[in-house]
């Protein structure tokens, strides 16, 4: 059985009404949630980047939902802070929040002002990261050094359980070596072969646990609609790696993806007029066997989105 949750975008929405949306969402009848961590929004049209930590303390207190988000320890974030914030929600919501560890993009980690490292270099510290966090979530003083630098550092304020922590991936690569280290997978939409061999790399590299989809949706009245929502607010999103990696500002994007045209926009979003065109879409992701499926419709305004899955595309979802 899959669970459909809603995915709340930081660089789209402001952070007080994102939050309205999300309890929106659990009305709806949403009972899971993710939301993005971005210190830059993909695009300038987009225009924010609420500060997701702050935002999940308020979401989760003032909603029943279960919530996750996707963060890169290492440069922006240090690994110990990361233990720290992650413990604490953990605490105060027992069972209700996971996180997922990434390597991270240039356009939210430049700020340092520290280098912006190879790929290589990003995995290899990605993995320093969740080794340091682990280890202090289970109460121990950490000093290490090496691509981060932790000195007798130890977290007081400990939830009973830790919190699940996920493997983000978007190539076979990455999954497996996700493998090693996580409680599931989180991988976003695209089609469907291409999506079972990154699920098929994690399995086989013996990994464990949920398997989860963040689905990028937009889906308006008419085709025209959904196809404009869609390039003003994710066309940036159609950049292929490495560039979209190593971009440092919403600006660069862009300039780069201006010239993107819609039909490979429509290879990361599914573009449509039709509940039941998205409804057999996702069914296919669900028979590759993803546990959790978040849904993040695209545009600005969520409220056109939230009535539609309250009144029918949950209900026909629920229909197996």
């Amino acid at each position: 059985m899959t669970t459909y949750g809603f995915h709340a975008s930081h660089e789209q929405i402001s952070p007080g009404r994102l939050l309205r949306d999300v309890q929106q969402a659990e009305r709806a009848g949403f009972r899971i949630a993710m939301c993005s961590d971005h210190f830059s929004p993909w695009s300038t049209r987009q225009g924010h980047s609420g500060f997701a930590w702050s935002w999940l303390g308020a979401a989760l207190a003032t909603t029943d939902m279960t919530f996750g988000t996707v963060c890169a320890p290492g440069q922006r974030y240090h690994p110990a802070v990361v233990a720290q914030s992650s413990a604490t929600l953990a605490e105060m919501f027992p069972d209700r929040f996971w996180v997922a560890f990434g390597s991270g993009q240039n356009m939210n980690e430049h700020i340092t002002g520290d280098k912006w490292p190879d790929k290589t270099t990003r995995q290899a510290r990605l993995e320093e990261s969740v080794d340091i966090i682990r280890r202090l979530h289970r109460g121990e003083e950490v000093t290490h050094h090496g691509l981060v630098d932790v000195e007798s550092a130890r977290v007081y304020s400990l939830p009973e359980t830790p919190p699940r922590i996920m493997g983000p991936a978007l190539t076979p690569g990455t999954a497996a070596r996700a493998a090693d280290w996580a409680d599931g997978l989180i991988t976003i939409n695209d089609e469907p072969e291409s999506v079972e061999k990154i699920l098929e790399a994690y399995r086989t590299a013996g990994g464990r646990g949920t398997l989860a989809l963040q689905v990028h949706v937009a889906i308006e009245d008419t085709m025209s609609r959904a196809r404009e929502v869609a390039r003003d607010q994710w066309q940036n999103h159609a950049v292929d790696p490495p560039v979209a990696y190593d971009l440092p500002t919403p600006e660069e994007f862009d300039l780069v993806a201006r010239y993107i045209p819609d039909e490979k926009i429509e290879e990361s979003v599914i573009v449509t007029d039709s509940t039941d065109h998205l409804v057999a879409r996702l069914r296919e992701f669900e028979e590759l066997g993803f546990e959790e499926i978040y849904l993040h419709h695209v545009s600005q305004d969520q409220s056109g989105f939230l009535e539609l899955a309250e009144n029918e595309l949950l209900p026909a979802l629920e229909r197996r």
